[in-house]
């Protein structure tokens, strides 16, 4: 594999263990989530890491099969350039359905 690849997927690893990370000694709760300023910020951050790393690997190589991978670069567009209109509906989703599968792809990807 491509050292450029392997390390955007070392990125958007490392922003998912992250994520992950502001979750470690709290139960996933969406409500606590949602008042909770800092750690919003913070995945919204990661997601945006995510999507930049997302978009340079579909730039570079677009046979690379990642599950909703231009949906995860629309999501970052979204965050940083319609700041506004970010809900935190769509980044919870992201964080509790997306981001354990794209996780699994991507360590399946650098195993091999």
């Amino acid at each position: 594999m491509n050292i450029e690849i392997k390390t955007w997927l070392y990125d958007i690893l490392n922003a998912i263990e992250e994520i992950e990370s502001f979750f470690a000694d709290v139960p996933k709760n969406f409500f606590a989530y949602q008042n909770n300023l800092k750690t919003k910020r913070a995945v919204e951050r990661n997601i945006e890491i995510i999507g930049e790393a997302m978009s340079r690997i579909l730039d570079f190589d677009d046979s690379i099969d990642l599950t909703n991978s231009r949906k995860i670069v629309d999501t970052r567009n979204r965050i940083i350039h319609g700041y506004d209109s970010v809900s935190d509906d769509i980044i919870w989703g992201i964080i509790i359905k997306q981001l354990p599968l794209l996780k699994s792809e991507i360590e399946r990807l650098l195993a091999k």
